[in-house]
């Protein structure tokens, strides 16, 4: 901070100090970039007696729970607001009269949107911005996500209404390809998160991560809060939830993220009840998953199992790289249909008994080689 200042500057820091200490601190704290002690805590954390939720409705919460404790978060939707569930309660609309305020109103722009947000994050002023939209208007401020991610922008993008349980808007507003191209995307963290914790858990990642911007694809439907899931497992990309047996090699893997991943742990339970040991996978992330160490990669995800199912309401583009040659995809290759969630899901076939007949096929295949 002493560097960026130069003498006039110093002084009149000083002088503000004298006349508003505690206003002084906040700005101290914002310009060090550090983040403040303890801000991490203010998380809150979820049990299976909680609420379901859509994980827009967590992202709402985690937005409202930090504004307080992180001076610097300021952003806002391109005129969604109320679907995306950004506005901070606390605050009102970022005007010139009104400069102290902390929602700011886009309007319907999103390539302008996502640049602004990034000219804020690479100002280096402590300020942390995010901003909204349905996952599916992402193409239009693609570029400007991209150039967040190589400027090294810390930007937040909030992308609600992820996959094809969107309603009766259908095929147009049904983001099919859109977390694999994000995927593609160097330096950007796609994260889909599963319940309140994991909502938390990317959030966390989210605001640490100052220096490289991150993509939250959020649900609109709601979804279970998870017994295994955690804050803390989030920053490691993929990581156990559940299974049979701990300390010994499962005989098969379920993968899944997002609203698909209590769809993974109900198949799991009516595999288990077929006799066979089950590991459920939350692949929230997979950028954070390839840079961890290979032994942990392995601890996940053991080479010697190969009946693997990944669920994910979406392409199964890249997913291949974790079911092998073996295993099977349960999502949707082609574009969606107009109609209530539930029937776009059957629809679909992203299922629960379908995740159970994908899963003994593996497991069928995976035998058969070793015989």
């Amino acid at each position: 901070m002493e560097r960026r200042l130069n003498r006039n500057g110093k002084k009149k820091l000083e002088d503000y100090s004298v006349k508003y200490p505690t206003d002084a601190n906040v700005l101290k704290q914002l310009l060090s970039q550090k983040l403040p002690d303890g801000w991490e805590k203010a998380l809150p954390r979820y049990s299976p007696d909680d609420k379901p939720m859509a994980s827009r409705i967590h992202s709402q919460t985690m937005l409202n729970t930090l504004a307080p404790i992180l001076p610097g978060l300021i952003g806002g939707s391109a005129d969604l607001a109320p679907s995306n569930m950004t506005l901070l309660k606390m605050f009102g609309d970022f005007q010139k009269e009104t400069p102290a305020e902390r929602n700011v109103r886009f309007g319907v722009r999103e390539h302008a949107m996502g640049a602004i947000c990034n000219g804020i994050s690479l100002h280096n002023s402590g300020l942390i911005p995010y901003c909204a939209t349905f996952f599916i208007f992402s193409d239009y401020m693609r570029n400007s996500m991209r150039m967040a991610a190589l400027s090294e922008a810390g930007t937040i993008f909030v992308m609600t209404h992820d996959s094809i349980g969107v309603g009766e808007d259908g095929p147009t507003h049904q983001p099919i390809e859109h977390l694999a191209s994000f995927r593609a995307m160097p330096r950007m963290l796609m994260m889909r998160p599963g319940d309140g914790n994991e909502t938390a858990g990317a959030y966390r990642v989210a605001i640490i991560n100052r220096k490289r911007p991150t993509t939250l694809a959020l649900s609109r439907q709601n979804m279970d809060n998870l017994a295994g899931t955690s804050i803390e497992s989030v920053s490691k990309g993929f990581y156990t939830i559940q299974e049979t047996q701990t300390g010994t090699n499962p005989d098969i893997i379920l993968l899944a993220s997002g609203t698909e991943l209590g769809l993974a742990v109900n198949a799991a339970k009516d595999l288990e009840a077929e006799g066979h040991k089950v590991r459920v996978v939350s692949a929230v992330c997979w950028e954070l998953f390839e840079e961890q160490p290979q032994s942990y990669k392995d601890s996940v995800l053991p080479k010697t199992v190969r009946a693997r199912v990944s669920v994910e309401a979406g392409s199964s583009f890249g997913w291949h790289k974790y079911i092998g040659e073996l295993g099977h995809h349960i999502g949707i290759d082609h574009f969606g249909a107009s109609s209530p969630a539930p029937k776009v899901y059957e629809w679909a076939g992203i299922t629960q008994a379908n995740v159970v007949k994908a899963a003994l096929k593996s497991l069928s295949m995976a035998r058969s080689e070793k015989a």
